[in-house]
């Protein structure tokens, strides 16, 4: 929830809670005024009839009439009061329960009328019930957006691997051609391998029983090895690779810290030129180190940055696409740095590269514990 919303929250909680102080007070006021109205009624009611009847009665007689005639208006007003508030509370559970009903039916555009008369819990369920239809819905349309997202990524390859492998059956192809169409199938389906293994990272990631296994070790030489494994990528390339990495230990899951150097770097790797250069830079500030990892490469537009920890987004598709990206590496990036209680972000310039900084505490538990959140397991 953003801060515009929380505010407007916050100040349409305390505007309810102020009108209801309010009315509860004109409600005492119209209260004891329909009690000393119903008195008096009693009082000239018994005053008419004995002015009719020319009835002698002891003032206590007078009294206990005048009392039984003050209840029994009472009982009916009571009586009409409480008849006008079940129809009405009726009327609102009759609301709640068409609500849930379709909600539970997958109906999630619902909302129910807040009405100011509406008292005590009803109006806490009704608010809540809103809430919640408003939370489902939002999570049926990335549900949805989800499902789209990777029927798409499934489709290409299975697509490009059916059309290649119907070209395998005609006889008159050359050898040269069925090699090349082979390797396109191998690709395609190295790229179903990649998205299939980053989809079911991202879900253990995502999921509650997921348990990070938190030890001490040198992260300037688990980066060393992460470039050094890629050596293969880079020097491919010719690319220039500049390491600037100060000593530091840190607490954390190694495997899972190892992922996020490897996306990035290979990232970076991905859309750095032929003889281009990159430069990976680490130094600490008080009980936090910042890692960056910067390219010279193709870079990305302004507009597409806030986006680009998405899952499934690309700046660029029909590009991406051919360098074998699902869009999925940086959103597993995030999700890791985030569990670790870090941040990354991302600065890049059309034409001019990219750099992506990555913030951790050296002892995420410390970081977690004072900032609320549960402990990391060790």
């Amino acid at each position: 929830m953003s801060a515009r919303r929380a505010l407007e929250r916050d100040f349409s909680s305390k505007t309810v809670k102020a009108r209801r102080i309010l009315k509860h007070t004109f409600d005492l006021l119209m209260l004891l005024l329909a009690l000393i109205g119903i008195w008096i009624a009693s009082y000239y009611t018994v005053r008419s009839i004995i002015q009719r009847t020319d009835w002698q009665v002891s003032d206590l007689a007078l009294f206990l009439l005048q009392s039984g005639i003050a209840t029994v208006y009472v009982a009916i007003v009571f009586a009409v009061f409480f008849l006008f508030v079940w129809r009405k509370m009726n009327n609102i559970l009759t609301q709640i329960t068409d609500a849930l009903r379709r909600i539970a039916k997958g109906e999630f555009n619902v909302s129910i009328a807040m009405e100011e008369r509406v008292d005590g819990e009803y109006d806490k369920i009704i608010a809540g019930i809103n809430d919640m239809a408003i939370g489902l819905q939002e999570m049926e349309q990335l549900r949805q957006e989800f499902i789209s997202n990777v029927s798409h990524e499934i489709q290409s390859p299975l697509t490009s691997i059916r059309g290649f492998a119907l070209a395998l059956q005609k006889e008159e192809l050359s050898e040269e051609e069925r090699k090349c169409y082979l390797q396109i199938i191998e690709t395609e389906t190295i790229r179903l391998s990649k998205l299939s293994d980053n989809l079911l990272k991202l879900t253990s990631l995502e999921s509650e029983h997921h348990v990070m296994e938190v030890s001490s070790y040198r992260l300037d030489e688990q980066i060393k090895k992460v470039v050094l494994a890629a050596e293969s990528l880079w020097g491919a390339k010719n690319i220039e690779m500049e390491l600037s990495l100060s000593n530091a230990t840190i607490q954390a899951d190694e495997d899972a810290l190892s992922q996020v150097w490897t996306n990035l770097i290979h990232n970076a790797i991905k859309f750095t030129p032929e003889e281009g250069h990159m430069h990976i830079g680490m130094h600490m500030e008080d009980d936090r180190v910042e890692v960056s990892i910067a390219d010279d490469g193709i870079g990305m537009a302004k507009e597409h940055l806030p986006y680009v920890f998405e899952r499934f987004y690309k700046a660029d598709a029909s590009r991406n696409r051919t360098l074998g990206g699902n869009g999925l590496g940086l959103s597993i990036v995030k999700k890791i740095v985030e569990m670790h209680q870090g941040t990354v972000h991302v600065q890049s310039e059309l034409g001019k590269g990219s750099t992506f900084t990555v913030k951790l505490p050296l002892n995420p538990a410390l970081e977690a514990a004072s900032a609320g959140h549960p402990s990391i397991t060790r």
